[in-house]
């Protein structure tokens, strides 16, 4: 039991370093309130590093433009990093104060077109100008009269001629991009496809070098709009708010105004049917809201006066007036859209090995296809013609964009299939994580039971008088927020409160204060202890209470306990479901809990958790975290504030109930926006299941690589064959890592 003490102080501080010491491997910085992405990019901002500018370019779709901006900007002593977020095309780049023109110029170089916006100014996603069909037709045309006038037997110069329109109609962009790159001393795809072409081109072989160049521009466009539907996979959070919101206005008369100008502290009214545009407290009227589009729970929730709600949720019944207390761009939809968003820019263990991987793959292929050009004719008198083939179809096969862009495909729609479900994961390295979870420690008040424990035994251990025992209990608990210390001041509702100075919150132990120029404290079993007013009788009341799973409070004065407070709580139905789902995933439970050795075991019995540990302060939560870790990865679910040294230990950190919290959002790598922890092993699963698709898509791509490789050098390998084997393969890895949106 943690005591019944005010920790709201020590739980801030606490969770600040949580912040700092246990987030900076991420990248994340929550200090401020945050704006997604999507919506807007801020100006220049400073940092200890330099000045820190978030660009929007259009054109940075895949790992193919990262490369080429990466090297290009890598050269500027005047920039100092670069972070790459392709899913929201957004690079960030902290550099000195006199070089923003400059890295303008260098993006634009490569013929990309940067854009920076006015912070505060939100937009909506923009999409690239939809480019002309009718090129992309002709081409196609084309290469089929190309073919089928090779196959006919046709004069050469007709088959050259529909090559060459084939070719210019829809690789100009190919062959420009592939000169961008070549001339940065980049070869990228673009490069090796206008190389490829140009030599088959070179080499007379017509209607393969168009029909390549058609396949390759369609794949490219196939590949590009299912990007898309893995980029805009969370973009659909952004809809949920209405764009205009009826607020009140000083003469008491009712407008539909802009919902990103309504001032906090207004006073908004919703109808029936209509969305939530902003997060409030509900001021008059009552209401059933469906908040399935943030916690995922699809039962409505009844609010009334003084319950919060949230923007993007659904009024379903009663219309209802709500005061705002929080902006548009810092509701608790807002942080979630933006914590999202830096989990998606956020490169995840796996995409770092593929990059690393990548890095190498393509020189050595391409060095490979020098040799296949030119070892077989001057060495073994091999066709000159025949061996510059094979090295053409081996430099397309040289790109690794299938490889390259399966990961963070993946792990975009892990993150986006969790966020719908109402899991907010901060990172794809905790996605990647979960499935390897082998202890799962939980808190128990607020986490396994509904953290509203009602008091149930009251015991005068003196003749001070019940009233006056009550109201000395009651004045001290009023200054608590504890759960327990609440049960026992609702208890003595209608009794005067007393005066209390010099109050302490005594953290894991209780509080103490001084009524009437006398000492009090207010406490559990290891306060009553350390006090020295322990005794056999004592200890039996409270064993005898505490082996019926009641958590047991003392008021003492400083000769004595006065009296005992016995207070229960209530387990929640999901989580026996929760923990019987975890063992059944091969996850092992601990509860730990400041609360009494036998309060805990009986809690532990009820809900099935494998071990139970009591009296635990949060210095000693942290050490069974440690304990736990030398046995493999550990979780830690807790209500992210008094639990934070443990939480930020945890090689998982999970906070309960964060819809609304915007402290459990900004901390936490995993937040359950309800407060069901049926969602923890659908964690587990969704985890597990990104993994395999990782995995598969891996394989899959070295495998059709490694296939149309050993084809080529065989002899069997054609250029239409490569062109399959790259952007096949990009598609289908992209498909396979789209399925996870459906789990």
């Amino acid at each position: 039991m943690a005591g019944c003490c005010n920790h709201d102080h020590a739980k801030h501080t606490k969770i600040q370093g949580h912040v700092h010491a246990h987030h900076d491997h991420a990248g994340h910085d929550h200090d401020h309130a945050p704006a997604p992405v999507l919506q807007q990019l801020a100006a220049p901002s400073i940092s200890a590093e330099g000045v820190v500018t978030a660009i929007r370019i259009m054109q940075m779709d895949c790992p193919t433009e990262e490369t080429l901006i990466r090297k290009k900007l890598g050269g500027m002593a005047a920039v100092h990093g670069m972070e790459f977020n392709l899913m929201q095309r957004v690079l960030t780049v902290t550099h000195a104060a006199d070089a923003y023109p400059q890295i303008l110029t260098a993006i634009r170089a490569l013929g990309f077109t940067p854009e920076v916006h006015e912070a505060g100014v939100r937009t909506a996603p923009v999409a690239e100008p939809a480019k002309p069909w009718w090129p992309l037709a002709l081409s196609g045309v084309a290469a089929v009269g190309a073919e089928a006038a090779s196959w006919a037997g046709g004069p050469e110069w007709l088959v050259a001629l529909l090559a060459l329109i084939a070719v210019l109609s829809c690789g100009l962009t190919t062959y420009k991009k592939g000169w961008v790159a070549v001339r940065n001393g980049n070869l990228n795809i673009n490069a090796l496809m206008s190389i490829a072409v140009t030599g088959a081109l070179i080499l007379r072989q017509w209607p393969e070098a168009a029909m390549v160049m058609v396949l390759f521009t369609i794949a490219e466009l196939i590949e590009a709009k299912s990007l898309d539907r893995a980029r805009n996979a969370i973009a659909g959070l952004m809809q949920l708010t209405p764009d205009k919101a009826t607020v009140q206005q000083a003469d008491g008369s009712w407008l539909a105004v802009d919902a990103q100008s309504v001032a906090l502290g207004s006073v908004v009214r919703v109808q029936p049917g209509e969305r939530i545009g902003l997060d409030g407290d509900i001021v008059r009227g009552a209401s059933a809201i469906n908040q399935a589009p943030i916690t995922g729970e699809s039962l409505p929730v009844d609010k009334t006066v003084g319950d919060a709600v949230f923007a993007g949720t659904i009024n379903e019944t009663g219309s209802f007036e709500y005061r705002v207390t929080a902006a548009a761009n810092n509701t608790t939809l807002a942080r979630i859209i933006h914590a999202v968003e830096a989990a998606q820019g956020a490169k995840a263990p796996t995409q770092r090995f593929v990059d690393q991987f990548a890095r190498i793959y393509t020189p050595v292929v391409f060095v490979i296809a020098l040799l296949v050009a030119f070892v077989p004719p001057l060495l073994m008198s091999g066709s000159w013609q025949e061996w510059a083939y094979k090295a053409l179809v081996l430099l397309v096969i040289a790109c690794p964009c299938a490889l390259v862009i399966s990961t963070p495909v993946t792990i975009v729609s892990g993150l986006a299939a969790a966020a719908r479900r109402g899991i907010l994961i901060k990172g794809g390295v905790y996605l990647e994580e979960g499935r390897k979870l082998t202890w799962l420690a939980l808190d128990k008040t607020g986490t396994l039971t509904h953290g509203k424990p009602e008091q149930t035994d009251f015991v005068a251990l003196t003749n001070l008088g019940t009233a006056r025992c009550q109201a000395l209990a009651a004045s001290l608990a009023g200054r608590s927020d504890h759960p327990v210390s609440q049960a026992v001041a609702k208890a003595a509702t209608g009794i005067a409160r007393l005066e209390v100075v010099a109050f302490e919150a005594l953290l894991g132990r209780g509080v103490r204060g001084e009524i009437a120029g006398q000492n009090y404290w207010l406490g559990n079993h290891r306060l009553v202890e350390e006090l020295n007013r322990c005794s056999p009788e004592l200890e039996a009341r409270l064993d005898a209470l505490e082996r019926q799973g009641k958590t047991v409070v003392m008021l003492v004065d400083e000769q004595q306990v006065l009296a005992l407070f016995a207070v229960a709580d209530t387990v929640k139905a999901s989580s026996r479901a929760a923990v019987a789902d975890l063992h059944a995933l091969g996850i092992k439970t601990v509860m730990l809990t400041g609360d009494n050795p036998h309060t805990a075991e009986a809690i532990a019995q009820q809900v099935g958790i494998d071990e139970a540990l009591g009296n635990q302060l949060p210095e000693d939560k942290l050490k069974a975290i440690e304990l736990l870790g030398g046995n493999g990865v550990v979780g830690m679910v807790g209500d992210g504030i008094n639990d934070a040294p443990a939480l930020a230990r945890a090689n998982i950190g999970f906070a309960m109930g964060a819809l609304g919290t915007g402290t459990a959002i900004e901390t936490a790598d995993v937040a359950l926006m309800d407060d069901d922890l049926r969602k923890l092993p659908a964690f587990v699963r969704l985890s597990r299941a990104t993994h395999a698709v990782l995995v598969q898509n891996i394989v899959l791509a070295l495998s059709i690589k490694a296939t149309f490789l050993a084809l080529t050098l065989a002899g069997v390998g054609t250029m239409w064959m490569a062109v399959f084997a790259d952007v096949g393969a990009s598609l289908l890895v992209v498909g396979n890592g789209l399925r996870l949106l459906r789990k």
